[in-house]
């Protein structure tokens, strides 16, 4: 859509950008959503990295949002190389299949080619992302912090990765009451389980073996 703004996050964006990520997410992976606590927690963390927060706004609405934290490739030769961990990215439902995600992830990619990062990394479904530029992590000989090759886990790199396992270096802060008291904020929306996209999330999960080393 040639009317869609793709703009750096302002602290004043955050309830909407928290609105569209709970739109977004609503019984895809599970029954109901708690990416939108997610997203507010990890805006507090200091691994979450402000240059790589953007929205994709149509007038005044804010209709899309991906942020990204801090996270690495521990090399099997002991190194730690900087990567950048992307999600969530989300797109308010009605307003999806129109390339803003794309968009989204192109900022991502242009950003953060100027910093510090040998790659962008994330969790998702290989059927979406590696159609937009990123490469199974296996490729790359790069498996999960527990040692297991991921379909799920994705690479975009600039030149080469070294093998390795990937950390996200997520801070370890839910608290299901404070989940509960965010979640209040919105409206209520019904909870369904066993959805096609919840049924593909476990199948996708699922796609993963153990690697052969240490």
């Amino acid at each position: 859509m040639s009317g869609i703004v793709i703009r750096p996050t302002r602290q004043s964006d955050y309830p909407a950008t928290e609105f569209v990520v709970r739109e977004a997410f609503w019984n895809v992976y599970q029954p109901g959503a708690n990416e939108h606590y997610i997203l507010h927690l990890m805006r507090r963390w200091p691994s979450f990295i402000e240059e790589l927060d953007f929205v994709a706004v149509d007038g005044d609405r804010i209709v899309g949002n991906v942020v990204c934290n801090h996270s690495y490739i521990e090399g099997d030769n002991g190194r730690l190389y900087d990567t950048a961990g992307l999600g969530p990215i989300a797109v308010l439902p009605e307003y999806q299949r129109l390339g803003i995600g794309r968009r989204l992830i192109e900022r991502v990619r242009s950003t953060a080619g100027t910093m510090n990062f040998r790659a962008i990394v994330l969790y998702g479904d290989p059927n979406y992302y590696l159609a937009r530029g990123f490469r199974a992590a296996e490729d790359y000989n790069v498996r999960t912090e527990e040692n297991y090759y991921a379909a799920a886990l994705m690479i975009d790199a600039w030149g080469s990765i070294d093998a390795g396992r990937y950390l996200e270096n997520a801070s370890q802060d839910y608290d299901a009451e404070q989940f509960r008291l965010l979640d209040s904020r919105f409206p209520l929306k019904r909870k369904f389980k066993d959805t096609p996209s919840q049924i593909r999330y476990q199948q996708v999960k699922a796609m993963r073996r153990r690697a052969g080393r240490s």
